[in-house]
């Protein structure tokens, strides 16, 4: 990535200390570190900006900036991830110099520097507003699991595609792929802003699903399809998973 844009891109890590399926996730051990710490080592690999952690408690900031990674602390009482995300690009760059804002979220250590990088491509057309990213299902359980949240696109590429919908439920119906969705988010600061301006929408409160705000309030979002889905950590046997996965990798403890 060419050096201007690198000044102008921030990647922002939320970490929030309350889980009620592991408390204290952010500072969980895997392979010798904070499980936040190595979610930013894998934004640092991906090269694509300035890295700052958005915390919520003094061991958070403690852990991240012990590792050597920017932090700053946000309120505990954001309503949505967005909102914190925002919170922090206002407080490490007042100024406005930041053009391009991606979220990577903070319990998934195993994620790949590629796929951040990713999350980038669909921005190279002034028209989107938000990019985000997408996999193929290819397991059948997930095609019905509500829990699974799938993307309805039109098809731009053989690699992208523009949200239509996101949602729940199975779609969309017919013969052809499904794709699960990604909860990475690359954001035009414009972009960001105004998203955290609005209400919450209908859809979005029916879905549960916030990324509808956006879209029903006619914002552009495209979406990168990449080849798999990064482990998130939200169980105990989840973060057994990352820790085993991380102590094959080469760079657990870079």
């Amino acid at each position: 990535m060419k050096s201007d844009n690198l000044a102008r891109t921030l990647v922002l890590i939320p970490a929030r200390m309350a889980s009620t399926r592991l408390p204290g996730k952010p500072l969980a051990d895997i392979c010798g570190l904070p499980m936040i710490v190595q979610v930013a080592l894998r934004a640092r690999d991906a090269e694509v900006g300035r890295i700052v952690v958005a915390v919520d408690h003094q061991d958070t900031f403690v852990a991240v900036t012990a590792a050597g990674f920017e932090a700053v602390m946000t309120r505990t009482d954001h309503p949505s991830g967005s909102d914190r995300i925002y919170e922090a690009l206002t407080l490490c760059d007042p100024d406005g110099a930041i053009e391009t804002v991606i979220n990577v979220q903070g319990d998934l250590p195993t994620i790949e520097p590629e796929t951040i990088r990713a999350a980038l491509r669909p921005l190279e057309d002034p028209a989107v507003d938000i990019a985000t990213l997408t996999v193929e299902i290819v397991h059948e359980a997930e095609k019905t699991n509500p829990n699974v949240v799938k993307v309805v696109g039109a098809p731009l590429s053989d690699s992208r595609m523009r949200a239509l919908y996101f949602t729940r439920a199975t779609a969309p119906h017919g013969a052809g792929p499904l794709y699960h969705h990604i909860g990475l988010y690359a954001y035009r600061r414009s972009a960001l802003e105004r998203f955290v301006a609005l209400p919450p929408s209908a859809l979005e409160k029916r879905e549960s699903l916030e990324q509808l705000r956006a879209l029903e309030a006619g914002m552009r979002i495209d979406v990168e399809i990449v080849s798999s889905i990064p482990l998130g950590v939200d169980t105990p046997d989840d973060l057994e998973a990352a820790r085993r996965l991380l102590s094959t990798s080469t760079g657990a403890a870079s």
